[in-house]
Order: C-alpha cells, then structure tokens, then sequence
C-alpha cells in the first residue's frame, strides 16, 4: 500500500492550509474553502484527501464544518442517496449552501412509518455544528422485535429552536429532539456502519492535526525558554516527552491514512477504521496533556493557542467515543465469527 498522496490531493491540502492562514475567521474560512472547491473536490480526491484536508484544519483549530458536512453529507449522499436526492442535495452540498452534520454515533432515534413516509422519535444530548447546520443526518432503530430491528439513515432540515450546547471545542454543537419529524430515508440497511466507519476516519485525521499542532508549538516554545541559563528542549526529560508526543502523533496519522486508502480502494476497513479512532482517541489525549505541560506555567492560560489544541484534543477523545469504549468494540468485531477477517476480494486480485 501507498499513501503517497496524488498530484490532486497535495493540490487540494496545499490550497486548504493557504486558505487557512490567511482566513483566521472561522465564517470567511468555510467561505473561502467552499469558494475554492475545496468541499465538492473531497468526492474526487477521495476520504484520504478529506483526511489530508482536516490534518490542516486540526493543525490550525480552525471551527469550521468541513468534517461534519462531508462525513456525514457530501460523501453519504453521494454514496447512498438516490438519482433525485443527489441532483437536489449534493450541489448545495458542493458549494455551501448546505452544511451537514450528524447525530453519531449514538442511535437514540426510532423511526415508525406514516402514510407520508417515517418519522422519527429521539433525543441527541449533543450534536456538533447543529446550531450552524442546515441539515442532519440521524441513524434510527427500525422495525419490531417480531419483524427484527436494524438501523437506518434518514436525512432531514434542521428543526427550527435547536438549543446550543456548551463543548470543550468551539463546534457550535446543539440539542436535537425528534418528535414525530418527518425524515426521508438514506441508503439500505449496510449504510450505517459504513458511514459511520468513514466519518471515525475523517475525525481521526483531524485529531492527527491537532496533535501535529500541538507538538508543533511544543517545541518552538521549549527551543526558545530557557532555564539555567539553556533551553527547556536540552533536557532529556523534555526530549523524550516530545519524542511520545511525535510517535504518538505519527500513529494516529498512518492508522487513519491507511483506513482511509483501504475505502477509497473498496477494501476491507471496518477494523482499521476502528484502529484509527483508537490512536486518535488515546493517542490524542496524552499528545494534548503532554503538550500543554511542556509549555508549564503559559500552558494553563486559556487565551494561549495551545490551549486550544488541548480542548479540541479532549473533545475528539470524547466524541469518537473513548479509547476503552472503541477498544472493545474493536475486540467484540475480531472476535466476531460472523466477520471475515480475510482479505477482500481486491485484495486477493492484487496478491
């Protein structure tokens, strides 16, 4: 396997990071990357592109909604949706008329089928970007004990009231509650676990930036502050501390670069993606910890861009669900003797 990234997706990571830094306010920053094609670029340049694209926006902890809107969007519905819906959504999708965000991973929601379509029945403590979302994606239980139950994706407008919800990083997360809303399915019944598996892909590579960040910062502040009479980075202490932080990084890194390839090339990657939302999860934390206490006493000042990375840090750890909890979900799908752990068909081509 090559990660090497195309000549397209160099481009596009390339374009992102000088949008970036240029654009420090988050509204003008998802302007300018939705101006650019940034967005609509994602379906060409594939998940590893989005994820190369988010280790920008991670480096940078710039708010904007770009992993929401294609993880749980641009690339679901494009993926899923049918002729009619693509033709409707995906160009406001493109060009950011829409942002998209969704309900993952809980599945809290039931759906129960009307004379005019399902409507859905549930409660989201707190979904990230609701409040500056025009749309989310919600997974349901449907079904009944008799018939069997299974869980489904439905698309729906954003109901009007959503009440803000307070996170470590600046998402403009929401509350949502469903009451009987009317919702129009998306997919079958494979569509849940293999968007969810892609967007825990995506939000790794974003948590890969926010560590590169972060460690970046750590040394440039520990090269220049000095203690008796010499640097901080001169001390063996501190040099392992960044070396973890660096490793640590670099693993969440190539574990979401390699989910993300293997679905771009139709191979199996339900259990790398879980790897990658383990590094992401653990990893993340202690590269964020470790970064905020080399820069001591500065460190604990919540106006310090570091700071920011700790909080983004912390929130991704939270929202992919926690190492322990993503561990056993990892172990419950190997241990699983209904999954081939096999290769792929692809695969076995290629051998």
């Amino acid at each position: 396997m090559d990660f090497t990234p195309t000549e397209e997706q160099s481009a596009a990571s390339g374009l992102a990071a000088g949008i970036l830094d240029r654009s420090t306010d988050p509204l003008k920053a998802w302007s300018a990357l939705c101006e650019a094609g940034l967005v609509a670029a994602v379906e060409e340049i594939g998940l590893l592109g989005l994820v190369l694209l988010l280790e920008e926006v991670g480096r940078r902890t710039s708010a904007v909604p770009l992993a929401a809107t294609c993880a749980y969007g641009l690339l679901p519905v494009g993926a899923y949706g049918t002729d009619e819906q693509r033709a409707r959504l995906l160009p406001g999708l493109r060009d950011g008329s829409y942002v998209a965000t969704g309900a993952f991973p809980h599945r809290s929601a039931r759906a129960v089928a009307s004379a005019d379509g399902p409507r859905l029945t549930g409660t989201f403590p707190a979904v990230p970007w609701l409040c500056e979302a025009t749309h989310v994606l919600v997974p349901a239980t449907t079904g009944t004990a008799t018939t069997g139950t299974g869980t489904r994706l439905f698309w729906l407008p954003v109901p009007a009231g959503v009440e803000p919800v307070a996170t470590t990083a600046p998402w403009a997360a929401g509350r949502l509650v469903l009451d009987g809303t009317p919702a129009e399915p998306l997919g079958d019944a494979s569509a849940y676990g293999q968007v969810l598996a892609r967007a825990r892909t995506a939000f790794a590579g974003l948590q890969a930036g926010v560590c590169a960040g972060s460690l970046a910062r750590a040394v440039a502040y520990t090269s220049v502050r000095e203690q008796f009479g010499r640097p901080l980075s001169t001390n063996q202490a501190v040099l392992l501390r960044a070396a973890d932080m660096y490793m640590d990084t670099e693993a969440i890194r190539v574990t979401a670069y390699e989910a993300a390839w293997r679905f771009d090339n139709a191979l199996a990657a339900d259990s790398h993606a879980l790897t990658a939302a383990w590094w992401a999860s653990e990893g993340g934390k202690r590269v964020v910890h470790a970064g905020q206490h080399l820069h001591g006493g500065i460190g604990a000042d919540l106006e310090h861009p570091v700071h920011r990375h700790f909080l983004w840090g912390r929130q991704l750890d939270a929202y992919l669900g926690g190492g322990a909890e993503v561990l056993a979900e990892l172990g419950a799908l190997l241990a699983d003797p209904a999954v081939d752990q096999g290769k792929s068909e692809h695969e076995e081509e290629a051998v």
